[in-house]
């Protein structure tokens, strides 16, 4: 899975149309190979994003969980810790 993608789902305040289409759009570049697709392929590729965010967007809205709603920042903050260990700046 790309590292860039991140759970968008049970957090306070909710995912916004912008964090969706960002992760559609990492997405779409993993699985294409392109980060910036040619003229050609932008219309497939700007189609894909679109798609897959609205897939996105309707699977995050129809999914329930009794666990309490994730705080983004201390989900940040944590992810921080994460990384100076993994790179040794602890």
């Amino acid at each position: 899975m790309c590292r860039n993608i991140k759970t968008l789902y049970n957090f306070v305040p909710p995912a916004t149309d912008q964090e969706i289409k960002a992760a559609a759009l990492q997405y779409v570049k993993k699985i294409s190979g392109f980060q910036k697709p040619s003229e050609v392929n932008l219309i497939a590729f700007e189609t894909a994003i679109d798609e897959i965010s609205a897939a996105s967007k309707k699977l995050i809205n129809g999914l329930s969980t009794s666990a309490a709603p994730k705080n983004r920042e201390e989900e940040a903050r944590q992810a921080r810790i994460r990384s100076d260990k993994r790179f040794g700046r602890i």
